[in-house]
């Protein structure tokens, strides 16, 4: 998004006679999400499933066995799959995925909340896979005069399979500037009291909504192999802290609020209990009325609206369950954008 010119784009058109034309003095902040296919087609999944899935911070696979696996079986049969869940989820008046939709406005959002540091602050958004990439958005920042920028992966988890290859998209794109601006990275906030007191907030006001009590409520966060907690991920470790410390403030115990992890892929084994397994064996148990919320993911996606709220809930229902609802992620709502404007505004000091 365009700024009005700075103080210092005026210092700049004092600059001597013939030097090249500079823009300097603002400051970038640069939301990033997971990323988004620019299409629902076969080709448009497949130029997006081959750049998450060629991720070596996303799949550790020696390359030797995961490669032949990739581009001959996985790359041939998930994209036609994969398109269809999109499809049931796309947002047909904007032609896009959701999680671009509310990226872009929490993007818009926070900007008109950082306001008061404006001009001096320009606020935009990107993706880690796809489009808006993350160099792109970056030298848009740059030529708007930004020369120091906050990268906000938007992840209140960290894990190596998500904030870091943000960081390392962010790093390649650096190592082709002559000018770097500086950069700096906001840290997770799996514990913020702000972020936990936003999701208690919301899941209060979300449960009010409903026509029954849940006997029991998963909070559901995204897997990754148990062998990369073993390599020393902290990502297991963050989810619980939240669950835990969202617990304590809801006032529950461990049997009516329970942690799983949703999302696995693949033969290997991923962090336990499982999200669909787990919600069998409730229905199973004879737990009638359910809810999941989704405390790792910033906005609603493919994994929330596709997986949870369509697959889950049938698992639910086919099993003997009764009532069950996949709670809203915060969003670009009241509360997610306090969490988002909080997490700004900490890691910008000394900036502005």
């Amino acid at each position: 998004m365009n700024a009005p010119f700075s103080p210092a784009d005026v210092e700049a058109s004092r600059l001597p006679a013939g030097h090249p034309q500079v823009r300097s003095g603002r400051v970038g902040v640069l939301l990033v999400n997971l990323g988004t296919p620019d299409g629902i087609d076969y080709w448009s999944m497949r130029r997006y499933l081959k750049e998450f899935l060629s991720d070596r911070r996303v799949i550790e696979t020696p390359r030797l066995i995961w490669w032949p696996l990739l581009n001959l079986v996985i790359l041939s049969t998930r994209p036609g799959r994969k398109g269809k869940d999109y499809a049931s989820i796309w947002n047909k008046e904007r032609d896009e995925s959701p999680l671009r939709t509310i990226t872009r406005s929490q993007s818009e959002k926070l900007a008109a909340c950082l306001a008061d540091k404006a001009p001096t602050v320009v606020v935009d958004w990107a993706m880690r896979y796809g489009n808006p990439s993350i160099a792109s958005r970056i030298e848009a920042l740059q030529a708007q005069g930004c020369d120091r920028i906050l990268l906000v992966p938007l992840y209140p988890q960290y894990a190596a399979a998500t904030s870091a290859t943000v960081c390392d998209k962010a790093f390649d794109a650096l190592k082709t500037m002559r000018w770097q601006p500086a950069l700096r990275v906001a840290p997770a906030w799996a514990d913020d009291p702000v972020y936990i007191e936003a999701l208690t907030t919301s899941l209060r006001g979300e449960l009010a909504k409903l026509d029954f009590e849940p006997e029991v409520i998963l909070a559901s966060f995204h897997g990754v192999p148990q062998s990369y907690l073993a390599k020393g991920d902290p990502y297991h470790c963050e989810c619980q802290k939240t669950a835990r410390l969202m617990r304590e403030a809801l006032g529950l115990d461990e049997e009516r609020f329970r942690i799983t992890f949703q999302s696995r892929f693949g033969p290997e084994e991923w962090l336990q209990p499982y999200t669909d397994k787990t919600v069998e064996a409730l229905a199973k148990q004879g737990v009638k009325r359910l809810a999941i919320c989704m405390p790792g993911f910033t906005a609603d996606c493919l994994e929330t609206l596709e997986e949870i709220a369509g697959e889950n809930a049938e698992i639910f229902h086919h099993n003997g369950g009764e009532k069950f609802a996949a709670i809203p992620c915060l969003n670009d709502s009241v509360e997610g954008m306090r969490v988002i404007e909080h997490v700004a505004r900490r890691e910008l000091m000394g900036w502005v």
